[in-house]
């Protein structure tokens, strides 16, 4: 019987402790970023505000005389213990700080000016007035999304393979295969994580092309565990043959879950490489490079629904063999196919295959979303 009524006791003290403190707050910064802190408490005269991490002093503030921000006075300190354990290099980053102006108004929320792996943590901000004291606590997770996603055919082992590419990212990113058709071969990839001296991760994950399915597309989707969109890339290669001065038509599919994508044509002859066409399925609008104007034609009503073909007319062996690059995005989503195109001149001679070695990529920039390409001429419309 004592022992339950002291069991009783403690969950009547752990119920009232968490009756009367503050709740936790938890906030997500970003590699690179500002990120701010909040605490609040009641304005008040003569304010002390002190900011901890792992309870060592990163921040204080105190007002002397109570009077207005002319008699304040601030500091920041480094934490020591961290730098010794060489957790952070010395210099990296800014020193945290508070908005003066902002502590009259009983707001004293901690500004990271460019936020790192350092930072993350249980934070405590402390605040004193006259009136009374308020603390706050803000547990800090810091992450560094995936910002590109790059997908290329490469033969450098002495045989084909797929290779997934993605860097600076935190937490460590997830790789997952799959393929278009599906195959009831078990895909085997080789995935490599590394490390950079800010912590941040690398992968670089690889699959040997599928021997006897020359057709298949590749999809390479990357994760993190911190539950920010997935980025996927995904490539097909083919070799495609013609006849000089013989219409050809360059296939292009995209796949289900890229819907109303932007479509872009380029033309590589293994030296050079440069624009054929653009087409931006939400506006409609359509641009072709000056010198293929002549040379290809697009079925606009065909491409918000996943056709992208190309029709190449009247095509000559030295001007046109090559690589025909056609890519399908979205923000955070490429779908990318490549035709090696051959084609052969009037009396049956092959000036070669047009497969000069180069390798197949996708990718997809997390700077800014997809657009019409600027190295096409917006005068000659299709």
């Amino acid at each position: 019987m004592a022992a339950l009524h002291t069991w009783a006791c403690v969950l009547l003290w752990v119920g009232l402790a968490t009756q009367d403190g503050t709740p936790d707050v938890e906030v997500t910064c970003i590699v690179a970023e500002e990120c701010l802190l909040p605490c609040s408490f009641q304005p008040g005269s003569k304010e002390t505000i002190e900011w901890f991490r792992q309870e060592v002093m990163v921040y204080k503030f105190e007002r002397k005389d109570g009077g207005d921000d002319g008699g304040a006075s601030d500091s920041s300190e480094e934490e020591e213990e961290e730098e010794e354990e060489g957790e952070g290099e010395e210099g990296e980053g800014e020193e945290p700080t508070v908005t003066r102006q902002w502590i009259s108004r009983g707001n004293a929320t901690l500004h990271l000016r460019s936020s790192s792996l350092k930072d993350r943590g249980a934070y405590r901000c402390h605040a004193l007035t006259a009136e009374g004291e308020h603390n706050a606590k803000v547990i800090v997770k810091v992450t560094a999304p995936i910002r590109g996603l790059s997908l290329e055919l490469s033969r450098l082992s002495g045989y084909e393979e797929m290779k997934c590419v993605a860097r600076g990212v935190y937490p460590a990113p997830r790789v997952t295969w799959a393929t278009e058709p599906p195959t009831f071969v078990a895909l085997r990839p080789v995935t490599r994580m590394t490390a950079d001296k800010q912590g941040l991760y690398g992968v670089d994950s690889r699959l040997k092309t599928l021997s006897g399915q020359p057709d298949l597309v590749y999809i390479c989707k990357v994760t993190t565990s911190y539950g920010g969109p997935a980025w996927t890339s995904s490539l097909r290669e083919r070799v495609i043959r013609g006849a000089a001065g013989r219409d050809l038509t360059l296939p292009c599919s995209a796949p289900p879950y890229l819907n109303r994508p932007l479509l872009q044509w380029s033309f590589s002859n293994g030296v050079d490489s440069s624009p054929i066409l653009a087409f931006d399925s939400r506006s409609g609008a359509s641009v072709a490079a000056p010198p293929w104007g002549d040379h290809v034609e697009l079925d606009g009503f065909r491409v918000p629904f996943g056709d992208g073909s190309l029709r190449l007319m009247d095509p000559a062996p030295a001007e046109h063999t090559g690589s025909y690059t056609c890519v399908f995005s979205l923000p955070r989503n490429t779908h990318t196919e490549r035709s090696h195109v051959a084609i052969d001149d009037p009396v049956g001679e092959a000036p070669g295959n047009g497969d000069s070695g180069g390798f197949g990529t996708s990718g997809a920039d997390p700077g800014r979303d997809p657009g019409l390409d600027p190295g096409l001429d917006p005068d000659l419309v299709l």
